[in-house]
């Protein structure tokens, strides 16, 4: 006479569980400040390339700026001899040849006075593109650190939302007694929990239909919704095995074994509407066989 074997299912510890979920936190955190430090150091580096272009720029400007100037100076110091010959010849020479040279020292007089306004404006002109250039590199380097700050404040805005979701994030026993982890209740809290990579979860909208429909490894099969009451009935097949979920609760986890894993799977079920409920499938990771 042979007898059916029963399996008491373990349940798994809550602060184990809690363990968990706080260390998946603290690595999405780790992420987190990584990626805030790596582009932090990328903002350095173009911010030392920008200020090592600005500083080889302004040398330049120098250097040609120098050459230019010392040219010119090298001209109206000529000028300055032949205005100083043509001076002292006029002081010599007769009344017509002094006329001629007279004319001759204010006419160099003039190239003088048109060679030192030369001078003067390249020296504006250069100083006016050394600041243009030194603007250019502030805006530059004002841009970057306004990307600093922001990628600061990013990160920073993503994990405050993502504490503050996984705080208000609630745990409950399943409808089969066994503690389950942490529920999501909308789309938010949903993505919070795949960040925290504890589980598997697989969305889904499933309405009346003749046939069952399939949600990742398993098919369900919606038999009647209660808008009313939030309640529903569902059929779920998992390994050609169906067991019908009656008056199920929304945000209730309704929980169910498969020959893949040790952990239950679980359903989960947001909103019920006429004929049509919206919710998750919860899996464990490891699929390992009980």
């Amino acid at each position: 006479m042979s007898s059916t074997p029963t399996f008491t299912q373990p349940e798994p510890q809550r602060s184990g569980l809690l363990t968990a979920l706080v260390a998946a936190a603290l690595i999405v955190l780790v992420a987190a400040n990584i990626y805030l430090y790596v582009q932090i150091d990328h903002v350095r580096t173009e911010m030392a390339k920008d200020r090592e272009s600005l500083m080889t720029e302004i040398s330049n400007l120098r250097d040609a700026s120098s050459v230019t100037t010392n040219s010119q100076v090298r001209r109206l110091e000529t000028l300055k001899e032949e205005l100083a010959a043509a001076q002292a010849q006029a002081r010599t020479l007769s009344s017509q040849a002094k006329i001629e040279a007279t004319a001759r020292a204010e006419q160099i007089g003039r190239q003088i006075q048109a060679e030192q306004a030369k001078v003067q404006q390249q020296v504006s002109t250069e100083i006016s593109d050394v600041k243009q250039s030194a603007s250019a590199a502030n805006a530059k380097i004002a841009d970057v650190s306004t990307d600093v700050g922001g990628v600061k404040t990013q990160v920073s805005a993503t994990q405050a939302e993502l504490q503050k979701t996984i705080a208000d994030l609630k745990s409950t026993r399943g409808d089969l007694g066994v503690q389950s982890g942490l529920i999501a209740t909308n789309a938010n809290e949903l993505q919070a929990l795949r960040r925290l990579g504890e589980r598997n979860y697989l969305e889904f909208k499933l309405g009346k239909t003749k046939a069952p429909q399939r949600v990742g490894d398993i098919t369900l099969m919606l038999r009647k919704t209660d808008p009313k009451k939030n309640k529903y009935t569902v059929d779920v097949m998992a390994d050609d095995k169906l067991t019908e979920k009656k008056d199920k609760n929304i945000n209730e986890p309704v929980q169910f074994y498969t020959s893949k894993a040790r952990q239950p799977y679980e359903l989960v079920v947001n909103q019920v509407q006429k004929d049509l409920i919206v919710g998750y499938l919860s899996t464990p990771k490891e699929q390992a066989a009980r």
